[in-house]
């Protein structure tokens, strides 16, 4: 079999895979519309999708579902397609934003943020994923500062004990300042860290939109560049690559799209460890293939895990981050177990 056939018979694959994720997320997305204290049967659904439900079905789907499932759906695809990113560049299977310190970046940010704006709603809220980026991102900076050696570039142990150990740190700085905060805004803050999707308006839904639709194109477009950093720093420099630069603007999205998403959502772990390597095992290791999946695979965790803690465990909802972790913890230990450093 040639080259050209291989490449066709991975491609069919790919949009095989996409497609079917795309029906899974329309049915999560069905069934998530229908789960919450008041029922709506799927054809009433659709109906007051369509304009046809009661004033009471259409504020219930409206103004109060649709928001959050957007919301989680987004957050979801960022989270999903951020891991990808950070395991291609640094060609650590482990990596991820949460187990890397970037979330714990991201909520020292949004600490600085609720202690000057003091509210969540309204206009001021479109501040929320520029100061989680900026924590993030110096956070991100400083890790693979401290993982970085000169001869032999990112080392992937050292990437995970340093992530492992800032985010640590910066953690007990983010419970430090939240002490200073007043009981609503710290309640908030327990919320948030323990991975629960707070973002229900659509104020918060055309905030982190930009976000994703802007920088996910951007990212497929470059794809190729994370496939040359699995070839090496010095191979990926022998046939042109930008290695450096690749790696920096890389690193930048990855954390901008993560950042933004968990902003949204609270400090959900695992899926961008997760998503990916589903992805990689569903269409192979190009990226141009597995990074729609990645993302579609994030989006149907996220949205699950979801609505599984607000239908379950009714009346008292359960934090998506919960029951993300429940299934993220188990599956990071196999690849561990089974990872070779």
């Amino acid at each position: 079999m040639d080259l050209h056939s291989v490449q066709m018979k991975r491609a069919r694959r790919a949009w095989l895979v996409s497609l079917l994720l795309i029906v899974v997320s329309v049915l999560v997305v069905l069934v998530s519309l229908n789960t919450g204290t008041i029922r709506l049967s799927p054809l009433r659904v659709l109906s007051t999708l369509f304009g046809s439900g009661s004033r009471q079905e259409q504020l219930i789907l409206f103004d109060y579902r649709l928001p959050r499932i957007l919301i989680t759906m987004l957050a979801g695809i960022g989270i999903g397609i951020a891991g990808a990113i950070l395991q291609g560049t640094s060609r650590n299977s482990l990596a991820d934003p949460g187990i890397l310190g970037i979330h714990a970046g991201a909520g020292l940010g949004l600490i600085v943020y609720v202690s000057f704006f003091r509210t969540l709603e309204g206009s001021s809220s479109i501040w929320i994923p520029i100061f989680t980026f900026v924590g993030g991102t110096l956070t991100a900076l400083f890790i693979f500062t401290l993982a970085y050696d000169r001869r032999r570039g990112l080392l992937p142990i050292r990437l995970i004990l340093v992530g492992i150990a800032v985010a640590a740190g910066i953690s007990a700085l983010t419970l430090l300042l939240s002490l200073r905060l007043n009981e609503d805004t710290y309640s908030f803050t327990a919320t948030w860290l323990a991975g629960s999707v707070w973002a229900r308006d659509w104020i918060h839904v055309w905030t982190l939109f930009p976000w994703i639709v802007l920088i996910v194109p951007w990212v497929y477009y470059r794809s190729s560049r994370l496939d040359l950093f699995a070839l090496g720093d010095e191979l990926a420099l022998g046939v042109g690559g930008h290695v450096s630069r690749s790696r920096i603007e890389m690193l930048l999205l990855a954390v901008a799209l993560s950042c933004a998403s968990v902003a949204m959502v609270g400090s959900i772990g695992f899926i961008g460890l997760v998503a990916p390597h589903i992805a990689r095992r569903l269409t192979g290791a190009q990226h141009k293939y597995f990074l729609p999946a990645a993302g579609l695979i994030g989006l149907v965790i996220l949205l699950t895990a979801d609505t599984i803690g607000r239908s379950i465990f009714q009346p008292n909802a359960v934090p998506a981050g919960v029951v993300v972790s429940a299934i993220g913890g188990p599956y990071f230990l196999y690849l561990l177990f089974r990872s070779k450093f």
